[in-house]
């Protein structure tokens, strides 16, 4: 039997899914345009009013946020809130100009640990594991993330971060890491790693499971 996080959510009824969606969207439309310079000039430049999105259809009315905006409004001008209503900040690593930089309020945090508990159910990991957070634990949101939500979920996590790859061979060995979250270049990594220490993941640790993201995963990776 399938892993639900949610059942309420995950099984719901395509009809009724679809009318939840169709409600978000209006919210959600409306809110930047109420809370947000930035969207409502650009809804207003491409004639779109908030009350124009009724349907999911009505999406394609919408105009395109790309991430050159972000850059252009470095860096908090598309943020909906007021610093006061923020508990942290984010951001890219800048490698192709400006960093892009996010704001979160207590109830996006809360969301996002939702988001990850209910990922990480999907793929099988559950509170018998120890789930090894091998994100970055800085400005890429990745590590917090992946931590509040594997904690909600509550499974025993493994803070590595990344980096320091041989003391994190130890760890997975020696405390039973059965489930990783880290990119899959990084992952590759501690393969190559293990293979020239002389340890076979495969054999000597149990390891199962794997959560990989945000770059795509790699054909020979997922291939074993």
């Amino acid at each position: 039997m399938p892993e639900y996080w949610d059942p309420e959510i995950e099984t719901m009824p395509v009809e009724d899914l679809k009318k939840l969606q169709e409600e978000k969207l209006k919210q959600l439309v409306h809110y930047v345009y109420e809370n947000s310079p930035f969207y409502r000039k650009r809804f207003d430049e491409h004639g779109v009013r908030p009350e124009d999105i009724r349907t999911l259809e009505d999406i394609t009315k919408l105009p395109f946020t790309v991430k050159q905006d972000l850059r252009d409004t470095y860096p908090t001008g598309m943020f909906c809130v007021p610093n006061s209503k923020l508990v942290r900040f984010h951001a890219s690593s800048g490698t192709t100009g400006k960093p892009t930089v996010v704001g979160y309020t207590q109830k996006d945090i809360d969301e996002w640990a939702e988001s990850l508990a209910r990922g990480f159910t999907s793929v099988g990991v559950g509170k018998d594991d120890i789930l090894q957070v091998s994100y970055g634990y800085g400005l890429f949101t990745g590590g917090l993330g992946a931590h509040y939500g594997s904690e909600k979920m509550g499974a025993t996590v493994l803070p590595t971060s990344s980096g320091n790859t041989e003391r994190q061979l130890e760890l997975m060995k020696d405390l039973g890491t059965t489930a990783i979250a880290c990119t899959p270049s990084y992952f590759l990594y501690m393969i190559e790693t293990a293979r020239k220490e002389g340890i076979s993941i495969r054999d000597e640790t149990k390891l199962k499971k794997g959560f990989s993201g945000p770059n795509p995963g790699l054909r020979n990776l997922r291939q074993g």
